[in-house]
């Protein structure tokens, strides 16, 4: 089930990106403000956009998350490699994604000092 729902997820976050998928919801609104007056702007007309949008985000927002968090794995794992990889690089840092949240600050806080330092001596013009 995992694996057909990553390739749904995957599909259809391509398909709903692209500028085709645009065009057809901006036409579908365009369609629906225009009949409004033939439906004398009803409260039915209204219903159908906000109950179609509503689906539609609903729907959207699991399959996106689902991409993203793909996304940032495997972004994980390739900047794993490369710390790996890299002899001055500590390997300590590999998978700190799912470290506590105070080690991850206090991690910020050194590497943030560290930026300093290196500002102090090449500072960006």
């Amino acid at each position: 089930m995992n694996e057909a729902f990553r390739k749904i997820a995957h599909r259809v976050s391509r398909i709903a990106g692209s500028p085709w998928t645009f065009l057809l919801a901006a036409s579908v609104v365009i369609l629906w403000a225009a009949t409004g007056w033939l439906f004398n702007f009803s409260n039915t007309w209204q219903l159908f956009i906000n109950t179609i949008t509503t689906v539609v985000t609903f729907l959207m927002v699991f399959l996106i998350q689902n991409t993203q968090n793909r996304d940032a794995q495997a972004t994980h794992l390739q900047l794993d490699e490369l710390i790996k990889a890299s002899r001055p690089a500590r390997d300590t840092l590999i998978g700190v994604e799912e470290d506590p949240d105070k080690k991850i600050e206090k991690l910020e806080q050194e590497f943030t000092k560290l930026r300093e330092r290196v500002d102090k001596h090449h500072p960006h013009e």
